[in-house]
Order: structure tokens, then C-alpha cells, then sequence
């Protein structure tokens, strides 16, 4: 088999070769014009039946029919059908046309029409090769199914796979969507250092480099939090940053360590104010590129029309595992509870920290519907304003969708005094073996102590988004680059 593409390849090459020969080489051509594009044609077909038009793209089908033939041709949109006869193009521009290869990026003019068979089409006057694939497409039948190639080699999934197609498009249209419906909200997007002394924001490992003029080590951040919050302080009131975030952790149908986050902060505001963004925030994105606020996803069918569950993490524990942790009064009753619900704990772990792995045990499972999961303890958010009737736990809420956290808010803690307390615990935690614990951010407590309004802010994992509202199993799926291991080094 490995023979018989690689003879179709030399013989792809003697064809380009040939052509220089004669001076017709494709790769000297510069530019092309188009008027419309497939599916632009299709929707207009009353008024563009018998108007001349020109399209351009990949040539995916051929068949040679004596002095006429039919082709189609691949653009942006979709595809569209080719008629052509030698007696219409002439017939050198045929004998040319004979010899195009599937993969090839062509130019088709012509005048729509629809054929017999009911097919829109263009009965095609002009047809001229623009640029030769050298390599060779998967067979049409068989497509391209292994994942590990097409998430290689994605340029080939786009042209073999029009659902890899859709779902690349409708993440744009989503991330349009979301700026669209903050800006609506008077925030303002904008861009802060993705290279930073400090990776701070979330509890993760960063990626660390090395700059050569400062000749100092720099991580790559982890997180948009600290910095969108200093300009919170500056008095801009309401910001918000989609970009790039990087964690060196492993690579699953979840994770990847390159990812799209989405941060927001809105000042004077709290985390119920946040509760109220995500939620319509995900009915407007839904509405708007779906056309319905009613999606499927793996089977199950779920209704952004309708209100979002709210639960704490005590109460959704309760309801769940049938513990109830207002009545747990210290971590050795914690500690008792998970043993007798074989829970694995570690010694460093508080009651906070039990209760929130009873919620990774056997509530993360249960939550399909939208739900916000509220008051996470205070040993697992040290950047959350504590409640004022129980400063065991935090304003923070997370929304569950599918079993995934979609994302993750708070009442920002704006008492710098409390927040350099928090810190120096989390590096207490970090000395004791905790690699993913915050670490003091001296800079962002001065920025607190300028003063910090009130403040709600939240984070929205953008793949997760795109996931759910495209019904992709795996995070590779709707990422069009993922990270990879390079070839050769798969078994080192």
C-alpha cells in the first residue's frame, strides 16, 4: 500500500514537472478572483440561475465521461458540482482538466444551473489549475478516522471531515458570541502578560523558561486572575481577557496543557451577581449560534431556558453521600467520616479539604444539569471573600454541566491583610509537598492595599464551552492544534 502512494506521488510530481516545462506553473500564480462562494450559491440559486460565476477550492471528486465530465469543488462553505465539457472550455483547457488530480486547488467559472438529477451546479465555461497537491487525500469512503493523524495533521482533517469543519466554526462563533454579550455589558476587553515573575490565579503547575537579557527564570501563566484584578483597583470596573493560559499537568479527554480561558471582573458586584452573567451568558451563546437554547450532549438533553440549580457544596453533599458536614464540628470527626466512607485523605488535609473530596467522590458524577455548586470551604480558595455568617466557607460557586466544572467564581477578596494570610498558608502547604499551591504575589497585596472595590469575578474554560455546545467527547476534539507528543519520541 505504502508503494502504491508513494508511485501516485512520484507520478503527482512528474505531472507539477511537466507543467513547468511548458510554463504553466502553478505556483507562480498569484491571485484569483472569486465571486461566490458554494453555499452562497445554493441559497441564491433563483437569483443566480444562469448568472456566470466564479468559485475557488480543493478538487474532491472527478469523473471523466468522454468529452464531458463532472467534478466538485470544495470552498469554505462546502462544495459544489462542476459540469464540464470539452466543447464549452475548449479543448486544451480539457486535456488539462483530465489530468487534475484529487486535492487539487482549482478556479471554476461558469453559469449556474440545475442538472437533471435535481443537483444545483455550474455548467462551467472556464476551468484553470491554481495550485498542485502533491500529496494524497484519504479515500473518500474510508475518510480519515484515525484520531492521532488527524489531530497531526488537523489541515487534512478540515478537508476530509466537514463535522471537524462545523465544529471549528462554531467555536469561533461562540468566542464572537461571548465578546459580543460582554462588551454589550460595558466591559472592556483587554491583554495582560502571558510571561510573568509569578504564576498566580489557580492551583497548577507552570511551565518556567529562562529570558536571557534579565537573566531570570519566568513562567508562563496559569491563570488571568492577578493582573485583571490590579486593573480592578486601576478603576477600569469592568474587565474581561480570553486568552491563552498554560499548566503543566497531563494530557486527558479534559485537559490539555495549553488552553482558552475566559476572565471577567465586575466591580461592586458579588458572586450572585456572577451566578446571573453565567447564566445568560450561556442562553444568549447557546441561542445565538445554535439558533435554540435546547442541545443534546452524549445523550443527554439539556434546556439552558431554564433556571440553573443552586446547591452548596454541604448541601449537594448531603444530598449525594448522605453526610451532612454542619454537623461534622472538627477534621477528626472529617477524618472519621471519610474513613468510614473510604475516602483517602492526607494528614495536611482540613475539614475543607474533606468535604471537598466527599464532592469529587459522589457528587461530580451526578451533576448532568446545569447546577451551581456554592461556598466552597476556605481551605481550597484562598483568592474568595469569606461569608460573613460562617467564615468556614467562601462566596465561590462552580457550574457543573455534564459532570464537568464550566466554570469558577467568586466575591473577590479584596482585605489584603487576610489575603497575605491566605497566601503564607498556601506556601506552608506548598513547603509540605503541595506543588500546586498559590504562592505570595507580593506586588498584587500592594495593589490590594491601594484599595479593591467590591468585586465578583469568574472563569469560563472556553474548550469545555465549545465541547459541550458542539457534543465533542474529548478537549482535542474542538482544540485545533492539541498538544502531542513528537513523532519518534511516542515510546522514550
Amino acid at each position: 500500500m505504502a508503494e502504491d502512494i508513494n508511485q501516485l506521488m512520484k507520478v503527482r510530481r512528474e505531472k507539477l514537472a511537466a507543467l513547468q516545462e511548458e510554463g504553466k506553473n502553478p505556483f507562480e500564480i498569484t491571485k484569483c478572483e472569486v465571486s461566490h462562494h458554494s453555499q452562497e450559491i445554493k441559497d441564491q440559486y433563483d437569483e443566480l440561475e444562469g448568472t456566470e460565476v466564479t468559485v475557488a477550492g480543493r478538487l474532491m471528486s472527478k469523473r471523466v465521461m468522454g468529452k464531458a465530465s463532472f467534478c466538485n469543488v470544495l470552498d469554505r462553505d462546502g462544495s459544489i458540482q462542476g459540469y464540464v465539457a470539452r466543447d464549452e472550455v475548449g479543448e486544451d483547457s480539457y486535456k488539462a482538466f483530465k489530468k487534475f488530480d484529487i486535492g487539487d486547488i482549482v478556479r471554476m467559472e461558469g453559469k449556474v444551473f440545475t442538472t437533471k438529477m435535481g443537483e444545483i451546479s455550474i455548467h462551467v465555461t472556464g476551468i484553470e489549475l491554481l495550485s498542485k497537491s502533491l500529496q494524497i487525500l484519504p479515500e473518500k469512503f474510508h475518510g480519515l478516522k484515525d484520531t492521532d493523524i488527524r489531530y497531526r495533521q488537523r489541515y487534512v482533517d478540515l478537508i476530509v471531515n466537514p463535522e471537524v469543519r462545523d465544529t471549528f466554526i462554531k467555536r469561533t462563533r461562540i468566542i464572537s458570541e461571548i465578546r459580543r454579550f460582554l462588551d454589550d455589558q460595558g466591559f472592556l476587553e483587554v491583554e495582560t502578560p502571558v510571561l510573568v515573575p509569578m504564576a498566580g490565579g489557580a492551583a497548577a503547575r507552570p511551565f518556567v523558561t529562562h529570558h536571557n537579557t534579565l537573566d531570570e527564570d519566568l513562567n508562563l501563566r496559569i491563570s488571568l486572575e492577578l493582573y485583571l484584578k490590579r486593573l480592578i483597583v486601576g478603576g477600569l470596573e469592568r474587565v474581561y481577557e480570553i486568552g491563552r493560559v498554560f499548566r503543566n499537568e497531563g494530557l486527558s479527554i479534559r485537559h490539555n496543557p495549553e488552553f482558552t480561558l475566559l476572565e471577567c471582573y465586575q466591580a461592586f458586584t458579588d458572586y450572585y451577581g456572577m451566578m446571573d452573567l453565567a447564566e445568560n451568558l450561556y442562553r444568549q451563546v447557546c441561542q445565538n449560534v445554535l439558533g435554540t437554547t435546547k442541545i443534546s450532549y452524549d445523550g443527554v438533553e439539556i434546556d439552558f431556558a431554564k433556571p440553573f440549580e443552586r446547591l452548596t457544596m454541604v448541601e449537594a453533599v448531603k444530598k449525594f453521600a448522605g453526610v451532612d458536614f454542619d454537623a461534622i464540628q472538627d477534621v477528626e470527626a472529617a477524618r472519621q467520616a471519610a474513613k468510614d466512607h473510604h475516602i483517602e485523605y492526607e494528614e495536611r488535609h482540613g475539614k475543607g479539604d474533606i468535604l471537598n473530596l466527599f464532592f469529587e467522590e459522589f457528587v461530580e458524577e451526578k451533576l448532568d444539569q446545569p447546577t451551581f455548586i456554592m461556598d466552597h470551604p476556605v481551605e481550597i480558595s484562598p483568592l474568595a471573600k469569606k461569608k460573613k455568617d460562617n467564615p468556614e466557607y467562601t462566596e465561590r460557586f462552580e457550574l457543573f454541566i455534564t459532570k464537568r466544572e464550566m466554570c469558577n467564581a467568586f466575591s473577590e477578596l479584596n482585605d489584603p491583610i487576610d489575603q497575605k494570610e491566605r497566601f503564607m498558608k498556601q506556601e506552608e502547604m506548598f513547603a509540605a509537598g503541595d506543588e500546586e499551591a498559590h504562592h505570595l504575589d507580593e506586588d498584587f497585596i500592594c495593589a490590594l492595599e491601594y484599595g479593591m472595590p467590591p468585586t465578583g469575578g469568574i472563569g469560563f474554560g472556553i474548550d469545555r464551552l465549545v465541547m459541550l455546545l458542539t457534543d465533542s467527547a474529548a478537549i482535542r476534539d474542538v482544540l485545533l492544534f492539541p498538544t502531542m507528543k513528537t513523532l519518534g519520541k511516542e515510546n522514550q
